[in-house]
């Protein structure tokens, strides 16, 4: 698989992909797997190719909640091996998929050497703030329809039509309480909208969901295309990156 899978590495340039290409290894990223906890150094980069990693804050009670995800349009753990920092937080794989790893030694030393490259890690890191700071507003300002919808769209963004997501995940992920989702995904089945069978969700009027999300699932798509702009790939590293697989 190509590395122009994943739209930052798809954005490096040809000069630091050379650097970059020898250390790069592709991994399987399995479902339920955590790649990271809370408080902990980040020693493996990823950049997935597809899927989605959940970036989940854990409560001592046991709870927890999603405050972004991260697919093929970005990166865990690159600025943190920059800058040497601890992961904020639980960082476990929703959806399964294949990735591009590195170790954060060669991230870091490529970042100092080039400010492109780290500039370009700087974006991300802004718009996944960015993303965070939305999904807490939305926590706490919208509904629990709206939310479910906004989170489809989010997740149809990265994966597509077909999802793995259980009514529990879903749930505990948005904060609330199982029957609530339930309600929800049912009156969304109901309509036409999703269909709902063994822990797969296949999203069938992606329009519809959109009109029932709240604005979060926009704000964030404008978000990246403000920092990154609308053009999903770059021509700086296309050549190189396509002739790798």
């Amino acid at each position: 698989m190509p590395y122009t899978k994943n739209r930052i590495l798809s954005r490096v340039s040809l000069r630091e992909l050379q650097l970059l290409r020898p250390h790069l290894r592709f991994v399987e990223l399995e479902h339920g797997r955590v790649i990271a906890d809370s408080r902990e150094r980040v020693h493996t980069v990823f950049f997935p190719h597809g899927g989605i990693l959940s970036c989940v804050v854990q409560l001592k009670n046991g709870s927890s909640i999603e405050t972004g995800m991260i697919g093929k349009d970005g990166v865990f753990g690159a600025m943190q091996a920059i800058d040497e920092r601890l992961s904020l937080n639980k960082v476990i794989v929703q959806v399964p998929a294949q990735a591009s790893v590195v170790d954060a030694a060669t991230v870091r030393n490529i970042a100092n050497s080039s400010p492109d490259f780290r500039g370009l890690i700087v974006k991300y890191e802004q718009f996944l703030l960015g993303q965070v700071q939305q999904t807490a507003a939305c926590n706490a300002l919208h509904n629990i329809e709206a939310r479910t919808c906004k989170w489809l769209v989010r997740m149809y963004d990265l994966v597509g039509t077909d999802l793995p997501l259980t009514h529990d995940f879903l749930a505990q992920m948005m904060g609330v309480q199982r029957t609530s989702v339930s309600t929800v995904a049912g009156q969304l089945q109901a309509e036409g909208l999703i269909e709902y069978r063994r822990g797969r969700v296949r999203i069938c009027n992606i329009e519809a969901v959109q009109l029932r999300a709240c604005e979060c699932a926009d704000a964030v798509r404008e978000q990246y295309d403000e920092v990154f702009g609308k053009a999903e790939e770059t021509s700086a590293g296309l050549s190189g990156l396509d002739q790798t697989t």
